[in-house]
C-alpha cells in the first residue's frame, strides 16, 4: 500500500491538566517524519491522554505541539484529518458483532462518508466498489492480515480474532484513510514475546513506508523514539514533570513526563470519524471531558 509522507512531531512543555491534576507534564519531541514513536510507561501514568493529546483528540493544557505543520491546540481538527487511530480501547473499539469482513466495509463506508471528497460519492457504484475492494486489499496487506488464514476467512467474527489479529484488523482500518500519522494504544497488552516482536515489526515496516507512527506501550524497543510516562510524585508541588531526554538513533529527541491521575476508561465510540467543525478554545475543560469528546472524535 502506498503509503503518504509522514507528519514531523514536535512538542515543547507540552502539558494536560484534569480536575484532579496533571495527567502529563513537561513533554519535548522533535521526531522526523517516519518515525516509530513509542510512548512508555505504566498503565495510569497518561500514556492515553498523551497519544490523544498529539492526535488533536484531546485539549491541552499548557505548551504546545506540532503534527504536520499543524500547531496544537489551535488546529486540532486540522490534526485529526492527518492522524489515524489504531487500537485504541474505549475510543474506537471494533463491534464484537461483526465479522471481519463488515467491519472493513463499515470503516471505508465511513471513512469515505466522512473524510473523502464529495465527487467521490457521484462516482458509478461499480466503481466505488471496485475502489473500496482495492482500498481494503491495500490495507490489509500494510497491516499483514490475511483474512484465508482466519477460522472461517472473511466472514470471522470479530470476538473470535486473537489479540494480534485484532490489533493488525484496527491498523488496516486506520489505514483506509492514508494517514500520515498512525497512533496505537497498549500495543504490547495480552501479547506474548513473539507477538510483541511481531507487532514491532509491522510498526516498523509502517514507519519505513512513510507513516509516522505512535504507540503506547509498557516497555520500547530499542530503535524507537521514546517519550516516557510516570505516575507523579505526590509531594512534588509542580505535580511533576521529569523532562529528561532519551534519543533514538535518528537524533529525535524525547522527554521524560509524568502524570498525577488515571486515564479515564469511558468514552464513546469514534466510528463517526473526524470532526468537521474547528475547536473553540475552551481552555476550562477537563480531562475527562476531553477523553468522552475523543470518542466523538
Amino acid at each position: 500500500m502506498d503509503s503518504p509522507h509522514g507528519a514531523a512531531v514536535k512538542a515543547e512543555g507540552f502539558g494536560l491538566k484534569g480536575p484532579r491534576g496533571w495527567t502529563f507534564r513537561g513533554v519535548g519531541i522533535d521526531a522526523a517524519p517516519g518515525s516509530l514513536i513509542a510512548v512508555e510507561g505504566p498503565s495510569g501514568s497518561g500514556r492515553t491522554c498523551l497519544l490523544l493529546a498529539l492526535t488533536g483528540r484531546m485539549k491541552p493544557t499548557e505548551g504546545h505541539a506540532e503534527v504536520g505543520h499543524h500547531r496544537l491546540p489551535k488546529k486540532m481538527a486540522a490534526v485529526r484529518r492527518i492522524a489515524a487511530l489504531g487500537p485504541v480501547p474505549g475510543v474506537n473499539d471494533l463491534d464484537q458483532a461483526l465479522t471481519v469482513a463488515e467491519q472493513l466495509r463499515e470503516g471505508a463506508l465511513l471513512q469515505r462518508r466522512y473524510e473523502g471528497p464529495v465527487r467521490a460519492l457521484l462516482r458509478p457504484r461499480a466503481e466505488r466498489r471496485t475502489d473500496t475492494e482495492a482500498r481494503i486489499g491495500a490495507a490489509l496487506a500494510a497491516a499483514g492480515l490475511d483474512l484465508e488464514t482466519l477460522p472461517k476467512g472473511p466472514r470471522t467474527s470479530v470476538r473470535d480474532l486473537e489479540r494480534l489479529e485484532t490489533v493488525r484488523l484496527s491498523v488496516a482500518i486506520a489505514l483506509l484513510g492514508s494517514p500520515r500519522l498512525l497512533a496505537l494504544d497498549d500495543l504490547d497488552l495480552k501479547l506474548s514475546e513473539a507477538e510483541r516482536a511481531e507487532a514491532w515489526d509491522l510498526l516498523r515496516s509502517l514507519a519505513a513506508a512513510g507513516t509516522t507512527v505512535l504507540a503506547v506501550c509498557s516497555e520500547a524497543p530499542a530503535d524507537a523514539v521514546v517519550l516516557r510516562t510516570a505516575p507523579a510524585d505526590p509531594s512534588d508541588p509542580a505535580d511533576g514533570a521529569d523532562t529528561g531526554t532519551k534519543a533514538a538513533d535518528t537524533g529525535t529527541k524525547a522527554a521524560d513526563t509524568g502524570a498525577a491521575d488515571t486515564e479515564p476508561a469511558d468514552t464513546e465510540d469514534a466510528a463517526a470519524g473526524p470532526a468537521d467543525t474547528e475547536d473553540v478554545n475552551d481552555d476550562t475543560k477537563g480531562t475527562d471531558d476531553a477523553l468522552a469528546e475523543a470518542g466523538r472524535a
